[in-house]
Parts: structure tokens; sequence; C-alpha cells
């Protein structure tokens, strides 16, 4: 069944729902993937029951989460009933639907995940892997680990940097993050040393590749010289973790917690953090206070008068 066979049989309302997400909410071609799956496993389920969509109950979706829970963790079960209760609260909002099922059932109690983090030294050693041998996808490997770990950028902000996104002479880039929020970040200046050698010497060489012609004006390119993209990142820093011995696994949103765990670290105010990585919630910024309980501690020993009595 080809895809425009699939969206023909969805169910109208989901029709209606899919619209809204790609024209109002502008969502990503992953997240849009995700809720239309989840939607259509919901409307199987109740197809097999006989059940409408419209009207449904929280039994049938409490009980169409217990169904799925033998084949999902606890995350892909709250994104399930996020997506259906998203889904009813807009077809009331449009007078389709008079209640939100989904509104009645709680989530399932997700597992607390700290986030990994690298030793500031073992971050060095593979920020800078990539030698200054002048080779144009070294320089920039460098660039682009150099300025992941400078400003907490996530890889899909990343690869969609065009060069005119980064302000050298002011130590800026200007990031388009999530729900297409822009945040101007601070790069630091190893990294915009490493981003003016790639950008003088290394990305002139790419860009003349065939690819070239189609990267338009892509910050970071790859050996084809089209724009450089998230699996590639992610397969390059294997590779580097690899050369450099690191006895872990280091996908690119490691570098984004070392950044902020390392800057928490060294005293940077929660607040400032939360900004610089433009997390729309401080509580989503705070889960790095546990990562860095060595800090707490020597604080808590030297401010604490009772800390060290016998």
């Amino acid at each position: 069944m080809t895809a425009a066979d699939t969206a023909v049989t969805r169910p109208p309302e989901v029709r209606i729902f899919e619209a809204h997400l790609r024209v109002e909410r502008r969502a990503s071609a992953h997240t849009l993937k995700a809720y239309l799956a989840d939607l259509a496993q919901y409307a199987a389920y109740l197809a097999e029951r006989e059940e409408p969509l419209i009207p449904s109950s929280p039994a049938l979706v409490r009980g169409f989460i217990a169904n799925a829970a033998g084949e999902a963790g606890p995350v892909s079960l709250a994104r399930k009933l996020s997506t259906i209760r998203s889904f009813y609260r807009y077809l009331v909002k449009e007078g389709l639907a008079a209640t939100n099922p989904a509104r009645a059932v709680a989530s399932p109690k997700r597992p607390t995940r700290l986030a990994e983090v690298l030793p500031e030294e073992e971050t060095a050693a593979l920020v800078e892997a990539p030698t200054a041998d002048g080779a144009p996808l070294h320089l920039r490997d460098r660039a682009f680990m150099e300025l992941l770990y400078a400003s907490g950028l996530r890889v899909s902000e990343l690869t969609a940097l065009d060069v005119k996104g980064i302000d050298l002479a002011q130590g800026l880039v200007r990031v388009l993050g999530k729900r297409r929020k822009e945040r101007l970040v601070p790069v630091g200046h190893p990294a915009r040393e490493a981003i003016a050698r790639y950008l003088a010497t290394a990305r002139p060489v790419l860009e003349a590749r065939p690819g070239g012609r189609t990267a338009g004006d892509a910050l970071f390119l790859n050996f084809r010289g089209g724009r450089l993209s998230s699996r590639s990142v992610a397969r390059l820093i294997d590779g580097w973790v690899a050369k450099v011995g690191l006895p872990r696994h280091v996908h690119p949103h490691v570098l984004r917690h070392c950044f902020a765990t390392h800057l928490l670290s060294n005293g940077a105010d929660l607040r400032g953090i939360q900004e610089l990585l433009g997390h729309a919630s401080l509580s989503t910024t705070q889960r790095y206070t546990q990562l860095d309980w060595k800090r707490l501690a020597t604080v808590y020993d030297q401010a604490h008068p009772r800390a060290n009595r016998a």
C-alpha cells in the first residue's frame, strides 16, 4: 500500500488533524510521522472492537494504552497518550467532538534517567581529536565538535545552520530551535578559531564537489559537498571516539549535556543555562543539578556551619 493509499484510508477526523499539524503547527516530518502512526494504531484498535473514533471513552483509551504496553515502554506509551489527547483536544476545539476522553486517563510513569556526561578532560580529548593536518574533513569535524560543545546545540540545530548564522566577529550563533524558536548563543574562542579555519580552507574545497550545487549556504558540508546530516554527525563522532579510545558510546547529544553540566560545575546560573539550551521549562534544565553532585557537595562543605564538625 502506498503512502497515498494510506492517507485515503485514514478516518476523516485524522486527515483534518493531519492538515492542522502540517499547516498550523508546522510539525516536523518526524513528529508528523509519529503522530499519524500512533493514531493509526489507535483507530485500528477501535475498529477491531467496532467502536468509532467519535465518541470514544476513557475506558477505550485506557484499553488501547494497556494493549500497547506489551510492545512499548513507558516513554512510548506516554507519547501515544499525548497524541490521543492532542487529537481530541483539537476535535473539541473545532466542534467535531463533544469531549476529550483521554483527559481522564493518567499518563504512564516515566523512568527518571540521568543524562550521560563525559568528564571535562575526556570531552576536550574528543573535541581536539581531529588533527591540524589541514585535511578538509578533519578541519570540518574539529569545527562542528567545537561548536557542539561550545554552544550546546542540538545536532538538528547544528546541521540546519547556514554560514550566515555564524557571527565570528561577535562570537554568536543564531539558532532556530524547537517550535521554530530563535535564540542567540555565544561561541567560545577555540570554536571560533576552528570554524574560521574551516571556512577559509576546508569548506571551499567541499563546496566545489558535485553536491555543493544543492547545499546552498549550509555551514557544514559532507564529503560530496552536500549539507551534513544528523546521522553523519553521529557516525563521524563515533569514529573519533574510537580513535581517542574512549570506553563508551558518545551520541552528539552527549556534547550538549557536557556543555550544560560543565557550565553548572563552573558556577553558571541555571536560568542562564536554560536560555542557552533553549529549554521552554526550567524543570528540563534542573536535571543537570542531579549530575553535578560533586560541586554541590563542595558548596555544602564550605558553606554549612556544621558540615565539618566532628
